[in-house]
């Protein structure tokens, strides 16, 4: 197999894709004259993500308002790129950086001004579509939008082919889960593994602000 640095390829890159692409041009140099220090997803130790509790509401996620015993403001509202969504009687509200337990509750009271005793619940119906920075051996280099939860292989299946200098078992998804630590956690995958559906490679899956590279 011919060797040679990895370089970059594609348009040029928007604006949502920068920090992920400086994340990985920081650390693919390095990556291409060793390995460096990695966990194999087998051995890797996943963080459970936050709770529906804990959820903080994005823009671009889908939420479902319900005003019970008023189905009239019963609601489906998209959170809007300003971070509000749009309802009856009180024109904006401020969504996004919320829970929704949270949200229901501004809500509630503001509508005590039009509606008596209202009891308001918020869910969220649709996740914003996440995005994954791939960078190296691909044909498609840059940010690829998937739906959430997305597994690696479809990751890869969006950025494209392998180039002809792809090392198929040097994939590495990049994966900030301290935000204190001075680099992301490198967890190696092998290709092989993901289209046999061996061990936990195939069962992984990616978050938002992954940054996958193939060497």
């Amino acid at each position: 197999m011919p060797s040679r640095p990895s370089r970059f390829r594609g348009p040029v890159f928007s604006a949502f894709a920068r920090q992920g692409l400086l994340l990985g041009v920081l650390l693919l140099g390095p990556a291409c004259s060793g390995l460096g220090k990695y966990t194999w997803v087998n051995e890797y130790q996943e963080k459970p993500p936050a709770s529906d509790a804990a959820y903080q509401i994005v823009p671009g996620d889908v939420l479902n308002v319900r005003v019970w015993g008023q189905e009239a403001l019963t609601t489906r509202a998209k959170v809007r790129e300003d971070g509000r969504i749009s309802l009856t009687f009180l024109d904006d509200v401020e969504a996004a950086g919320h829970t929704p337990a949270l949200l229901a509750q501004q809500i509630q009271t503001r509508l005590k001004d039009f509606i008596n005793h209202p009891v308001v619940t918020v869910s969220l119906e649709e996740a914003r579509p996440m995005s994954v920075t791939m960078l190296g051996e691909v044909a498609n280099v840059g940010a690829h939008v998937l739906d959430p939860g997305a597994t690696l292989l479809q990751a890869l299946g969006a950025a494209g082919s392998f180039t002809d200098y792809a090392h198929r078992d040097r994939i590495f998804v990049l994966r900030r889960e301290d935000p204190q630590a001075e680099e992301p956690l490198r967890i190696r995958v092998k290709y092989e593994d993901l289209i046999r559906g061996e061990g936990r490679a195939a069962a992984f899956r990616l978050r938002p602000g992954d940054v996958v590279v193939v060497e």
